[in-house]
């Protein structure tokens, strides 16, 4: 008979996933993950597996709990209001939480060994699924007639990804989000219309 789980699997994954959030995949050390949870590492283990496991759990969790404003801005009418609604979502996440500011997937994946490439790449798919799903939505907003016909729809996608991208960035750096709110309307204010 095993030994029953002395601690809420929920609450370790959430203070794992701050931990990825604030310092990233490699810069996450097991004293850094058990500290936060309060577990001990042969504990950690058994419950999430190495950390690589830990790390995609944690991912899966901000995933879901966090970006949900994507899936929400694709049903957006317009393709403006779309972009609109991922620079709100994407500054109000990025500046949300002080003690880790910035994006989990942009912290985790702009460098690493090569023992930590498997997670790297999970980060890069997130991000070239989202810029995918974005482009579908602005080739449909081309055939609606709500963006121009020589819009460049997969060059557009690229363009609100790099600008989401970069209010990551910026905002791990401490931009406020006035700034951030400010570079995001800048966007907007270029976006390609029909009139």
């Amino acid at each position: 008979m095993g030994r029953r789980r002395e601690f809420d699997v929920d609450q370790a994954l959430e203070a794992a996933l701050c931990v990825f959030w604030r310092k990233g995949y490699e810069g996450a050390s097991y004293t850094d993950l058990t500290q936060a949870t309060g577990v001990e590492r042969p504990a950690l283990y058994s419950a999430f597996g190495n950390k690589e496991s830990l790390f995609l759990k944690a991912f899966e969790r901000y995933y879901e709990h966090q970006l949900d404003f994507f899936s929400a801005a694709l049903t957006q009418p317009t393709s403006r209001e779309v972009v609109a609604h991922i620079l709100s979502g994407v500054t109000e996440l990025n500046t949300r939480h002080p003690e880790h500011t910035g994006c989990l997937i942009i912290n985790g994946a702009l460098a690493g060994s090569d023992e930590a490439e498997p997670v790297r790449q999970t980060l890069i798919e997130a991000r070239a699924k989202g810029e995918a799903q974005l482009r579908e939505r602005f080739e449909r907003a081309k055939q609606e007639g709500d963006l121009p016909v020589t819009a460049n729809c997969a060059t557009l996608a690229a363009y609100v990804m790099a600008v989401t991208h970069g209010l990551a960035v910026q905002a791990k750096a401490g931009f406020s989000r006035e700034i951030l709110e400010a570079v995001a309307d800048q966007a907007l204010s270029t976006w390609p219309t029909n009139n």
